[in-house]
C-alpha cells in the first residue's frame, strides 16, 4: 500500500486558499489566506464589510474594487 500524495498536497492547497469576487461582473479569484493579514487587503476588507459584510452567496468573500485594482494590490504580494 502506498500514500496518494496528489491528493494530500492538494488537500492542503485547497485549505490555504480563499475565493474572492471581485469587480462588476463578479469574477473570481482564488487567493492564499496570507493576503488577509497584509494591510492594503484589510483595507480591502474593510470596505467590503461595509459594502456587503461577510457574506457571499457562492462562498466568498465580494470585494468592491475593480479587477485592476484588485490586481495591482495583490501583485505586490508576490
Amino acid at each position: 500500500m502506498g500514500f496518494r500524495l496528489p491528493v494530500i498536497r492538494k488537500a492542503l492547497f485547497a485549505a490555504n486558499q480563499i475565493a474572492v469576487y471581485v469587480g462588476e461582473k463578479m469574477k473570481r479569484f482564488v487567493i492564499p489566506v496570507s493576503f488577509l493579514n497584509q494591510p492594503s487587503f484589510q483595507d480591502l476588507l474593510s470596505k467590503a464589510e461595509e459594502e456587503f459584510g461577510y457574506d457571499h452567496p457562492m462562498g466568498g468573500l465580494t470585494i468592491p474594487c475593480s479587477e485592476d485594482v484588485f490586481l495591482s494590490i495583490t501583485s505586490c504580494f508576490n
